[in-house]
């Protein structure tokens, strides 16, 4: 018999990115295609997306995508399908009823045509020849989220990304426990993959429900009006801060093109209940006494350009903020987004705005994954021959292994923590890592897919850090005119007060000219003069600017 191959596209021992590759002799099958978002290294650039190199290469050899599934809605298991489908054969895309709708409105917005299949929970469905799967309802922090019991001739999988165990869920749709331990029962599963990204939390995680009090109390005697900033396709918190405004007497505005997209999308679904005359139009809310209204706008972390910052800053057309106003972040920072979000908050604290975070309030923020306990609840009912912890960074599946996996008595060779770029090789005996390839996420920079790479990424960084020297260099008949050379520099030192660092650079640049002699080709010595003055400069000043150098004949 064949063996089942295993590979992450994206999101192994990250969080984002995510984009799994089951593949059984000539057929595979793709679940979610998620977008990963860029750090503080990766400056001006959008999103990245999965290297699906492997992908196509295989596609090329022969073999067939018979499907992809989606999980849920999240940007980082859907928000890459606009970018990767249309360099893909056509296959069929299956997803729960919202998340159907959201990934369909991210094709939409940029002009993709493909269509999304909808599929009711346990509803086992054959793709190709060799796969079979089913939806498991999961509650998560988005409506609508499934694990996936994935049939292949080695085995039954489990593949069950983010999740979480709220028994008192905002819409009353409890995860499918009865399903999940009828499956360990039948003894027979043979990989379970994992959600791991909340294993260093021992309680269990507190139910979303619990938030809607919460913000009630704080929206309470605000004199001004209350913005609430979140996740915007956290359709469950914004479900129960509309709640919130109808038992205040609020009425409610959208702001933000991600949350009014989001709002439109759970509206088709039926996802969202807005009682009526509740919602108003924000060319509108200006008619409204601000005692009276809710502005639930986009940007909870702080990001450059959304609505928040700009109504922050003052720079939002019709969103601006006093301070007789409250806002409140319902959204706990993402790990890397501290600056940002933190700086938008402290803004606010300086303007004298009452400004509420989960750091002082908790409870206005629940975390929509599983900790410890719920992981192990998991585990124990499943009863894997082999568990997989993913949707979490190294520190996470390690720690898994540790507290999670170790104490239910499971080996090392059970425990699977393949590295980025390792495809597995998976059978009813035991798994092995059978190759391993280069894995590259592409960037998405404005409408530009892949075309900035790591040089252009360290010219930006060095941009940001040192700043930038452009040397203007006349020449006539071939000859340079020294006299007339132009020194002008950005974000490096203020050209008034440094005039000893401008000779110094117009010293060294007729020494270099000069000692490079006649016959050295423009582009030759423009590099070399750009190399080696950056390299005398930073000896000097320990600063390593950018240098450019034009040559102007005249």
């Amino acid at each position: 018999m064949s063996k089942l191959k295993f590979l992450a596209l994206g999101g192994m021992g990250r969080v984002t990115q995510n984009l799994y590759l089951y593949q059984y002799q000539q057929e595979i099958i793709l679940i979610d295609c998620g977008i990963g978002f860029p750090d503080i290294y990766m400056p001006g650039v959008d999103a990245l997306i999965p290297d699906i190199t492997y992908l196509l290469n295989q596609v090329e050899a022969g073999a067939k995508i018979v499907g992809m599934i989606l999980s849920h809605g999240h940007d980082d298991h859907i928000g890459a399908l606009p970018y990767l489908l249309p360099n893909l054969p056509d296959f069929p895309i299956y997803a729960s009823p919202l998340t159907a709708q959201f990934a369909h409105d991210r094709l939409l917005d940029k002009k993709v045509d493909r269509s999304i299949q909808v599929l009711s929970d346990r509803q086992n469905l054959a793709l190709g020849q060799y796969f079979k799967f089913q939806f498991i309802a999961i509650t998560h922090s988005i409506p609508d989220t499934k694990h996936i019991l994935l049939e292949t001739p080695v085995g039954k999988i489990y593949h069950g990304s983010d999740f979480k165990l709220d028994k008192h869920p905002v819409d009353g749709r409890l995860s499918d426990m009865d399903f999940i331990e009828q499956i360990g029962r039948d003894d027979n599963l043979l990989m379970a993959c994992l959600d791991c990204l909340r294993v260093e939390r021992d309680s269990w995680t507190p139910s979303e429900s619990t938030v809607g009090p919460a913000l009630l109390r704080e929206m309470k005697d605000v004199e001004g009006k209350v913005l609430v900033t979140l996740m915007s396709s956290h359709l469950h918190r914004i479900q129960q801060t509309i709640d919130a405004c109808k038992q205040l007497g609020r009425k409610v505005v959208f702001v933000g093109r991600s949350v009014e997209q989001n709002i439109k999308s759970a509206a088709q679904s039926k996802s969202l209940n807005v009682p009526q005359g509740l919602l108003i139009d924000k060319k509108k809310m200006k008619q409204i006494p601000d005692n009276k209204l809710c502005i639930i706008i986009a940007g909870s972390q702080g990001q450059e350009g959304s609505s928040l910052v700009r109504a922050v800053y003052g720079d939002h057309q019709i969103v601006q903020i006093s301070n007789h106003d409250k806002v409140i972040f319902s959204a706990d920072v993402i790990p890397g987004n501290e600056i940002p979000y933190y700086s938008a908050i402290d803004q606010l604290a300086a303007d004298e705005v009452d400004v509420v975070y989960p750091d002082i309030r908790p409870d206005i923020h629940r975390s929509g994954h599983a900790s410890r306990v719920e992981q192990e609840l998991i585990l124990k009912l499943l009863k894997p021959k082999f568990v997989m912890p993913i949707g979490g960074a190294d520190r996470h599946r390690s720690l898994f292994k540790k507290i999670v996996a170790k104490p239910l008595s499971y080996q090392d060779w059970q425990i699977l923590l393949p590295k980025t770029g390792e495809i597995l090789e998976i059978d009813q005996q035991r798994v092995s890592v059978a190759q391993r390839i280069s894995l590259s996420a592409k960037i998405i920079d404005g409408l530009g897919i892949g075309d900035v790479g790591p040089i252009v990424l360290s010219d930006r960084l060095n941009l940001s850090k040192a700043g930038i020297i452009v040397l203007i260099l006349p020449r006539f008949k071939k000859k340079f005119d020294f006299n007339k050379m132009q020194v002008i520099s950005r974000g490096f030192v203020f050209m008034k007060e440094a005039d000893e660092v401008i000779k110094y650079i117009k010293k060294e640049t007729i020494s270099i000219i000069q000692g490079l002699g006649k016959n050295v080709k423009d582009e030759e010595l423009k590099h070399r003069l750009e190399k080696r003055l950056a390299r005398r400069l930073f000896k000097i000043i320990r600063r390593e600017p950018m240098i450019l150098s034009v040559i102007w004949d005249s």
